[in-house]
């Protein structure tokens, strides 16, 4: 079984506590992902998932008596399109602290002495 979107109308869903007992009855049953409630009373149950609607509705009915089904269908996928932002380096100073940074390491340099013929120091 493929998942679908079921969208279920029950009659009593005026009161608060009827809705939460018919979302309990919805989430209960196997198969279901999702349960939101909708239309423009709320007194509709959209449940997606890999359910059996007929089960469903006979579940609701043997709480709330009336429970209609209006639609059955394929979910609707959602395209989500990711925002590619740009790196941009910080152009922002280094932080000072209160004292100067250190000054850069010495350069090394070599020094080379020339070579005296004969030598003054001579070893016996």
């Amino acid at each position: 079984m493929a998942k679908q979107k079921i969208v279920i109308k029950v009659s009593i869903m005026d009161n608060p506590k009827f809705r939460s007992k018919a979302m309990k009855i919805a989430v209960g049953i196997s198969g279901v992902e999702s349960a939101a409630i909708g239309g423009d009373n709320k007194d509709q149950i959209e449940v997606i998932g890999e359910v059996d609607p007929y089960k469903l509705a006979k579940q609701l009915r043997k709480r709330f008596c009336r429970a209609e089904l209006v639609s059955v269908g394929p979910v609707e996928k959602k395209e989500e399109k990711k925002k590619e932002e740009a790196v941009v380096p910080c152009s922002c100073p280094l932080p000072y602290y209160g004292y100067p940074p250190p000054p850069p390491p010495p350069i090394p340099m070599c020094v080379t002495y020339p070579c005296q013929e004969p030598s003054p120091c001579s070893i016996m």
